[in-house]
């Protein structure tokens, strides 16, 4: 039998989404386009076979398509470890199969091998598919989240990075700078993490040092400007759209109105005493809107309105003046100035 190892100690990535188990379960459903997430899964599943000294004679990956010898790989799955507590089969490309390889599967996993793990890999699969249901039958434990991180859950990961592999301290707005200059590749923060922490000689990694020693490689993306002035920061939203490309202020200019007329919804729920539903009002998810009914506090009624009212007249300077980008940059700092009485 498999031993019970909690599957915590094979899949620690970031890692609440894949959950601790008592014991392995006879397969799991690797599910997502994050490949680091994934490759960290599938590593540390084999270390815990290459433990036994015996990965080779146990670890079995294939590439499944319609010319898949279906029968191999059942058979694969049936056969005895050798020398191991359990036998690996890894198969990718689960998320396209046909049904003369998938329908195989689910028999399978019907009643499975109890001394085989099979990680099936796919970018995306169902909840409503014959295969999704089979593993899922499994347990609770047998999805494997690996879908992309969430862009603003990036810098707290890069924070818990930094202290756990390099021991280094990492603040917020650093690592917000962070993720500002090389964008969500998460295999990207890995390395540059790694970088940094060779080449900061301190326990704390500053904001300094990443503009110091951090290329600008992301492309500029509106989302963080529109946080910055739903936050009326004035400084980070000046700083961010100087980044912006030129010839931008129109499309910018939309994204705002936007966001000023939710924030306009936010405050009035938010007075209602009826928040909960904002998300659900606003057809978002609630990590969209999670900071909304906060920057909505900070605006009076008669702001947000005044702001809105005046967006209908940069409008047209912005179609017809060659000082569109100044004319931005104004209305942008007056949304940003807290009025006086």
């Amino acid at each position: 039998m498999i031993d019970t190892h909690t599957m915590s100690d094979v899949c620690k990535t970031k890692d609440r989404s894949i959950v601790a188990s008592d014991a392995l379960l006879p397969a799991y459903l690797v599910l997502g386009t994050n490949e680091l997430k994934r490759q960290r899964v599938i590593a540390k599943m084999k270390a815990r076979l290459e433990a036994s000294g015996m990965l080779d004679f146990n670890l079995d990956e294939r590439e499944l398509s319609a010319d898949t010898p279906i029968d191999d790989i059942v058979s694969s799955l049936n056969t005895f470890p050798m020398g191991a507590d359990f036998r690996l089969v890894i198969l990718y490309g689960c998320d396209r199969l046909p049904k003369t390889i998938s329908e195989p599967l689910i028999d399978y996993l019907a009643s499975p091998a109890a001394t085989t793990v099979c990680l099936l890999v796919a970018g995306s699969l169902a909840k409503n598919t014959r295969l999704y249901k089979a593993i899922a039958a499994l347990g609770k434990q047998a999805i494997l989240d690996c879908s992309p991180t969430k862009a603003y859950e990036l810098p707290r990961l890069a924070i818990k990075q930094m202290q756990g592999l390099y021991q280094k301290q990492l603040d917020m707005s650093a690592a917000q700078e962070l993720i500002t200059r090389i964008g969500d590749d998460e295999r990207l923060l890995a390395t540059t993490l790694e970088r940094l922490a060779q080449q900061v000689n301190v326990p704390q990694v500053s904001k300094h040092d990443i503009e110091r020693l951090v290329a600008r490689t992301a492309e500029a993306q509106p989302w963080p400007f529109l946080d910055a002035v739903s936050a009326r920061d004035a400084k980070q939203a000046m700083l961010l759209l100087r980044r912006m490309p030129q010839g931008s202020e129109v499309y910018l200019q939309s994204l705002v109105v936007r966001r000023l007329r939710e924030l306009l919804i936010a405050q009035c729920l938010d007075e209602r005493r009826e928040s909960g539903s904002l998300s659900k009002r606003l057809g978002r998810q609630d990590w969209q809107v999670k900071h909304h009914i906060h920057w909505a506090r900070g605006f009076s009624h008669d702001e947000l309105i005044n702001a809105l009212r005046t967006a209908a007249d940069l409008e047209q300077t912005l179609k017809g003046s060659g000082d569109s980008a100044l004319a931005f940059e104004l209305w942008v700092m007056n949304i940003c100035t807290k009025q006086s009485v």
